[in-house]
């Protein structure tokens, strides 16, 4: 861990006013205007769902879901814009007229905290896919997000980004509530809950269980080369320019934290984390 913690500015007025707020959560400016019409989103039996707070691993999950439901061979996926085949909820573009209209079996994404989900997936249609990643590596990779993106303009240090993540002041709401809300839903019928970690520490496993609720058949060879396969596109996620700064490996955090930060964070995470089952890999 790093040795000490800097001293940290005000954060900038305009970083502020790009939220807005919606029934208590800090969520995108692009969302305003838009809560009602997503809550009564139409769904279909066939609909497979990818949700997941900011920086848990959306991108990769994504290529693996789109492998696994469609067969697809990962050197095809790492030639295609994945992003096109699987459309962001609430995002400006394509738009929610467009995704409705999108041809069967449809692959969505959100960010959404599970409250503000489609009223139809809290009823058990469609099926939804939830991965959670440990709340340390994701706020070092949404720090560096913030940074690269122009329309956020973050400019604050990482010490008074972290201090925003734990007193959820960051769009999308509270990671704390966001994974507990899913976790509690876990049983639920329509819901596979997975951690980010679980891909590393046993890549096998995770395969055979999305598998299974996706309901791929397959035998044994047949899964051997499905897990091969995801193998070899978190392979080539790691090993590309988006990652240069390996973004997505467990255990980044303790590049990034001092140790005062560090125990901040945990006491923080006891507090919120307590009266929850959830437990997460901090490092492999």
């Amino acid at each position: 861990m790093a040795a000490r913690e800097a001293d940290t500015p005000s954060t900038p007025i305009e970083f502020e006013s790009k939220y807005f707020e919606f029934d208590g959560v800090r969520l995108p400016p692009f969302c305003r205007g838009k809560m009602e019409e997503i809550a009564g989103f139409s769904l279909r039996s066939s609909d497979i769902w990818i949700v997941t707070y900011p920086k848990s691993g959306t991108s990769l999950l994504q290529e693996i879901v789109y492998l696994v439901s469609q067969g697809a061979d990962p050197d095809e996926i790492g030639l295609m814009n994945i992003d096109e085949q699987l459309p962001v909820l609430e995002y400006p573009q394509p738009g929610l007229d467009i995704i409705q209209e999108l041809t069967s079996p449809r692959l969505i994404k959100s960010h959404l905290p599970y409250q503000f989900l489609p009223t139809a997936l809290h009823n058990g249609e469609a099926k939804v896919i939830y991965m959670a990643r440990n709340p340390k590596d994701l706020v070092v990779s949404y720090y560096q997000f913030h940074r690269s993106l122009r329309t956020m303009s973050y400019r604050g240090t990482f010490q008074e980004f972290c201090r925003r993540f734990m007193n959820d002041k960051l769009g999308y709401g509270s990671w704390f509530e966001h994974v507990q809300e899913f976790w509690e839903h876990r049983m639920n019928s329509n819901v596979l809950f997975l951690k980010y970690e679980d891909m590393y520490k046993d890549l096998g496993t995770f395969v055979e269980e999305l598998a299974r609720f996706l309901g791929v058949s397959c035998d044994k060879a047949q899964l051997e080369g499905l897990v091969e396969s995801c193998n070899q596109l978190i392979e080539q996620c790691s090993n590309s320019e988006a990652l240069s700064v390996c973004r997505g490996r467990v255990g980044l955090w303790k590049d990034v934290f001092t140790v005062s930060m560090n125990d901040k964070f945990d006491t923080i995470y006891r507090q919120k984390m307590c009266k929850s089952d959830l437990t997460f890999d901090f490092g492999l």
